[in-house]
């Protein structure tokens, strides 16, 4: 049976790889088309995240040559996450299943066959795993995958090596709009759905062309933000610490009294000084982790939108959209 599919790619300064981007998915669209795997009525939808170069008058030209192609333009710039979820829930009530994925050409367009072989047995919400992460450097291959480690310690339900390569029924993105928090996760909120899922492995390439978007400043902060949406294990951890710290701290006494009855006071200047310096750092990096969920207490406070809509191309045309916000 062929369903009605929505590809949704968030796009932030791609004019570079835009073109064969756009080659590709026309061929790929027209394959599972002709395999009767997804109906003709299926689209493509691109979402400028405010990008600074060519890329949504790029968005424009292919709109208006293949009606394949329909766009989003967000306000402004509101991150990879916010601009995924602006055209995911564009999408939902437009389509039977939506495949997330990047504009890089690094998720490999072939494992959508095996996605949509994976709804049709049942599965609601289908994960893209890399098999191997050889195209990364030593140093963000071993951070990746220190950090989908130190997220299962935490007790968050990830999948490892997955990125945001997935696809989603419209059952679970109608689960995912339910989701209000302004700190997005995606990863790990579409877990939280708790449809039947399932994984299919590809081999992801080398970026076919521009920058990663995500440096390593930022792939600190979006590991922060994953963490500290997702578990509370940080604030025990620093309980746990203030414990450990205080029973160290009933022997210190000890031994300053000790030393006092015995008239070696002095001797203890160098455990006195690094004792400081242990605490204090302890104190910062706690306050730091407080600041971190008190800092996401306020943004969810305000509640402001996550992402507002300027502009839609669809096929009615060009439509501006200004009440359409999330």
């Amino acid at each position: 049976m062929a369903h009605k599919l929505m590809v949704v790619i968030p796009c932030y300064n791609e004019e570079e790889v835009l073109p064969e981007t756009s080659r590709r998915l026309v061929d790929k669209m027209a394959s599972l088309v002709k395999k009767g795997l997804i109906t003709e009525d299926s689209r493509v939808l691109l979402v400028n995240d405010g990008s600074r170069d060519r890329t949504w008058e790029m968005i424009c030209d292919l709109h208006k040559q293949n009606p394949l192609f329909e766009g989003v333009k967000l306000s402004r710039n509101r991150g990879h996450q916010n601009a995924l979820l602006a055209g995911l829930m564009t999408a939902r009530n437009r389509c039977d299943i939506s495949i997330s994925m990047d504009a890089d050409l690094q998720d490999d367009m072939d494992a959508m066959d095996r996605f949509i072989e994976k709804y049709n047995e049942g599965c609601e919400i289908v994960y893209g795993v890399r098999n191997k992460r050889e195209t990364d450097t030593f140093f963000k291959r071993e951070t990746a995958l220190m950090f989908y480690r130190l997220m299962k310690a935490l007790g968050v339900d990830i999948t490892f090596n997955h990125a945001d390569y997935r696809l989603m029924s419209n059952r679970a993105l109608n689960a995912l709009a339910q989701f209000d928090e302004v700190n997005l996760f995606l990863r790990g909120l579409a877990p939280l759905a708790g449809f039947q899922s399932d994984v299919v492995y590809y081999d992801r390439a080398e970026r076919f062309a521009g920058e990663s978007k995500y440096p390593f400043k930022k792939m600190l902060a979006f590991a922060i933000d994953g963490i500290t949406s997702f578990s509370v294990k940080p604030l025990r951890l620093i309980t746990t610490v203030g414990m450990v710290i205080f029973v160290l701290s009933l022997f210190m006494l000890l031994y300053a009294l000790i030393s006092w009855v015995s008239g070696h006071t002095v001797s203890g200047w160098t455990s006195t000084l690094a004792s400081i310096w242990m605490i204090g750092g302890i104190q910062l990096l706690s306050l730091g982790v407080i600041g971190e969920y008190v800092g996401k207490i306020y943004n969810e406070a305000k509640r402001r939108p996550r992402f507002i809509i300027d502009r839609y191309l669809s096929e009615s045309g060009d439509d501006p959209v200004v009440d359409h916000q999330k």
